[in-house]
């Protein structure tokens, strides 16, 4: 399984519901890898979609606590084994885990790649991402040459478990 996201240097995805800085090449590499694939998230990072609706041209997996969620055009589980188990209907190389913070520590145990966007900068924040510097079982395995969008500086990265 895989991980996307677009992080800071502290690790950070977000603020207040929000992603942290919208940059358009992230957008598109995001749309990209993940067209026709599965994605798995949770419910509020779901309602920070428009219209809080799932992503098109993909299969939607939600994970939430709240038993009495539905949304239209996703697959609604109520916890980590249940999502385990829905997950084995698909090939491991085309699940990508897209957040929030709960999500992705959650499953970061079952993933062995991440799609890591690191933006060369300090935003405020209250959702993070987990360390893969920090973390001994992962390594960056590739990175682009360093890009800007404006004033904001970003490179591509393939972080790998050992």
């Amino acid at each position: 399984m895989n991980l996307i996201a677009a992080v800071d240097n502290n690790w950070a995805i977000g603020n207040k519901g929000k992603l942290l800085v919208s940059i358009p090449s992230d957008m598109k590499f995001f749309r990209q890898t993940t067209t026709g694939k599965v994605v798995v998230l949770g419910r509020k990072t779901l309602e920070t979609f428009p219209g809080g609706q799932p992503l098109k041209n993909r299969t939607n997996i939600i994970l939430t606590g709240n038993p009495d969620f539905k949304v239209k055009d996703a697959i609604v589980v109520h916890s980590l084994d249940e999502l385990l188990e829905e997950l084995k209907a698909y090939p491991s190389e085309d699940i990508y885990i897209i957040g929030g913070e709960s999500i992705y520590r959650q499953l970061l145990p079952y993933c062995d790649k991440a799609h890591i966007t690191r933006i060369d900068m300090n935003y405020e924040a209250d959702a993070h991402f987990p360390d893969l510097d920090e973390d001994p079982e992962w390594v960056m395995t590739a990175d682009s040459e360093e890009q800007t969008y404006f004033d904001v500086p970003f490179t591509f990265c393939l972080y790998e478990k050992k």
